[in-house]
């Protein structure tokens, strides 16, 4: 399979565009599971042959530090458990360890994350990758997961990170200036989740400049 027949469901535009530029097909879902439904589903009327679920992901096993490529061999989403295709997983650097848990909405602080941890032993959460998985699995599509860990299992997110994204992956810079303004003293941790999640895109965009131009 070469790289123009393998959709990539991203979470942001920006994301979307370096993947583009590098042969894939790509849509974005806006970070949500909705919206990675919708961009899988539109990947594969456009003929894509396989489906990665790629972007950041909050760290849920502890120790991973920000910037930690994942390529999960099974995604848990609900009750429900998807194996990741095993050409893609060598395709994108070979598995690492833990599954990744697809949840309903982002584990914010670092109890929430050791709860989740600790019922799943999961690496990482995301809230993508089950719906690309569910939409693979009813199109009999090949499926795979690239995600970096962008915020660590030990640290809690300040509230501006969670208003980040539109539904159209682009970034919402007046949510999130509302919530600066409300509550200022955030400030200084969001400079530090700035600083991860350019780590992890760093990470990231380095990996898929390894790649080899098919699966």
């Amino acid at each position: 399979m070469n790289r123009a027949k393998i959709g990539i469901v991203t979470g942001l535009q920006a994301e979307a565009q370096w993947l583009r530029n590098c042969g894939f097909m790509v849509r974005a879902g806006g970070g949500t599971s909705h919206g990675a439904q919708a961009a899988a589903e539109a990947l594969v009327e456009d003929g894509a042959k396989g489906l990665i679920s790629f972007g950041l992901a909050g760290g849920l096993r502890p120790g991973l530090r920000p910037g930690t490529v994942l390529v999960p061999s099974m995604v848990i989403f609900g009750t429900r458990t998807y194996p990741c295709d095993y050409r893609l997983m060598e395709f994108l650097g070979g598995a690492t360890p833990n599954p990744i848990l697809s949840g309903h909405k982002i584990a914010a602080t670092a109890h929430a994350k050791a709860l989740l941890y600790q019922r799943h032993r999961p690496a990482a959460i995301d809230l993508e990758s089950g719906s690309v998985a569910a939409t693979a699995k009813e199109r009999q599509l090949p499926f795979a997961v690239l995600r970096a860990v962008a915020d660590p299992a030990e640290r809690d997110l300040p509230p501006a990170a969670l208003v980040a994204l539109k539904d159209d992956g682009s970034l919402d810079f007046m949510r999130l200036a509302n919530s600066i303004i409300r509550q200022p003293w955030q400030m200084p941790a969001l400079f530090v989740v700035g600083l991860d999640a350019r780590a992890a895109r760093r990470a990231l965009l380095n990996r898929i400049k390894l790649l080899p131009a098919s699966s």
